[in-house]
């Protein structure tokens, strides 16, 4: 009896819930899949199946084999896998995981052009706002909003600045006026994202004059920080839901360039304080690519990499 096929038949068998409709799957007679079953059940010396007139199950055993074969055999597919990946051309699945609004706003509009460089590669695209455990949820590269080093135990490539804009509609400025300097912010309702701890944890932006992004010429000089507490009725862990409030003239929100940019430039909203680099910590957040070192020489993960590079370093009107 060949293990290897019997094991994927077995799992093509249970998905199916018959012998006839596993048989048609795989392309063989019915009654070599029944055969293969018959065998592998005889060398367990156990009962993996329940066969009815109407439908084949699985037994209690035979779930609990189940379940540990499919890991075995994603890992033997995996190792399978690593092989090829090792050569120059990138080839096999790529699993990565993004936050929400940047996949929608920052990574969808590139994949096509990922895919046609990389005919061979089948992409996997998990769109969560959590940090995914790697290793458990099989990422082969996640992209991350935040400070590189939380990932220590990581291999973590820089890809783009994550800029952020003090942003406001022309509406709110105009019925609650216009602060000059950061420090008027605390008479201004301001939307928050929300870091835990509820609407009673204290929020501080933090200021820097000085701008990375306007004022090049002054990065060797030493920058002054300011840091303001900010209040508001309005606290969310959705960044799309900040922005749709304060478009709406619901306060003054600090937003990310990649989101807040686009309404920016078509009128909706006023940056205000653009010679200062804002932060909602006081270290800078990047966007940036993490994978797990037994990835580092994974063709398909550096393609991605470099593609995303050269893609993301700049704005979308960049």
């Amino acid at each position: 009896m060949d293990k290897i096929l019997a094991l994927n038949t077995l799992l093509e068998v249970a998905d199916a819930g018959g012998f006839s409709k596993a048989a048609q799957r795989l392309g063989v007679a019915t009654s070599s899949v029944t055969r293969l079953m018959d065998s592998l059940e005889a060398s367990l010396g156990t009962a993996l199946l329940t066969r009815t007139p109407r439908k084949v199950s699985l037994t209690d055993a035979g779930i609990t084999y189940v379940e540990q074969v499919g890991k075995v055999l994603d890992d033997l597919a995996e190792a399978d896998e690593s092989v090829f990946d090792s050569g120059a051309s990138p080839v096999g699945s790529l699993r990565i995981s993004v936050p929400s609004t940047y996949s929608r706003l920052r990574l969808a509009p590139h994949l096509a052009a990922f895919l046609a460089d990389n005919p061979r590669v089948f992409l996997d695209v998990v769109v969560a706002d959590h940090f995914a455990d790697l290793a458990l949820d099989r990422i082969d590269v996640a992209i991350r909003i935040g400070l590189p080093d939380r990932d220590a135990n990581l291999i973590a490539r820089k890809l783009a600045n994550n800029l952020r804009y003090v942003v406001a509609s022309y509406d709110y400025l105009e019925r609650s006026g216009t602060p000059q300097t950061p420090q008027a912010l605390d008479a201004h309702e301001c939307l928050r994202v929300a870091y835990g701890g509820g609407y009673r944890a204290r929020q501080v932006w933090t200021f820097r004059r000085g701008s990375a992004e306007t004022h090049g010429e002054q990065r060797g000089e030493q920058q002054v920080e300011q840091s303001v507490e900010v209040r508001g009725h309005l606290l969310s862990n959705s960044l799309d839901i900040l922005l749709e409030a304060a478009m709406a003239g619901r306060g003054i929100a600090l937003l990310p360039e990649w989101l807040a940019g686009p309404e920016i430039r078509a009128g909706r909203l006023m940056r205000l304080f653009e010679n200062f680099d804002a932060s909602p910590h006081q270290s800078d957040a990047v966007i940036y690519a993490a994978y797990l070192p037994n990835r580092r020489h994974s063709s398909k993960v550096r393609a991605l990499v470099q593609f995303l590079e050269a893609r993301l370093h700049t704005s979308p009107e960049g």
